[in-house]
């Protein structure tokens, strides 16, 4: 599986960081990328994406939830993958990174989706981490 990974430092302390990155759904707002995310209940959510010109829908169960150090989760389906921000507290605020594992089957649209994922996710991730920023 791939690896992407992202980082950055926000001028807050976990805690606040953390409070606004465990509420999964509002990501949809934090990102011109995800199109919806709905809740299913029991830390499941069902992620729309609109990437490298096709629509993509994935299921994802939370985890694990340690406040305010680690989030972590994993598809259930559609696209494989799983990931995690972790938190650490730095004297400028908080270093947030994400880590993100994925699989894609069809060999012909994970060439394409190699080629465009680590700047596709390190531009989600920016404008995610930016807008939380922002909500801070």
């Amino acid at each position: 599986m791939p690896t992407i990974e992202h980082s950055a430092t926000l001028p807050a302390p976990p805690e606040r960081v953390f409070a606004l990155l465990e509420k999964v759904e509002d990501f949809a707002d934090y990102s011109d990328l995800i199109t919806e995310i709905e809740s299913l209940g029991d830390d499941r959510y069902r992620w729309h994406v609109h990437a490298v010109g096709m629509d993509w829908t994935f299921e994802v169960q939370v985890t694990e939830k340690s406040p305010p150090s680690r989030l972590a989760w994993e598809s259930i389906d559609g696209v494989r993958n799983q990931g995690r921000y972790e938190l650490e507290a730095v004297d400028e605020g908080t270093a947030v990174s994400l880590i993100v594992d994925y699989q894609i089957r069809n060999r012909l649209v994970a060439k394409a989706v190699n080629r465009a994922a680590r700047p596709l996710v390190a531009k989600v991730s920016a404008q995610i981490l930016e807008r939380v920023e922002t909500r801070l």
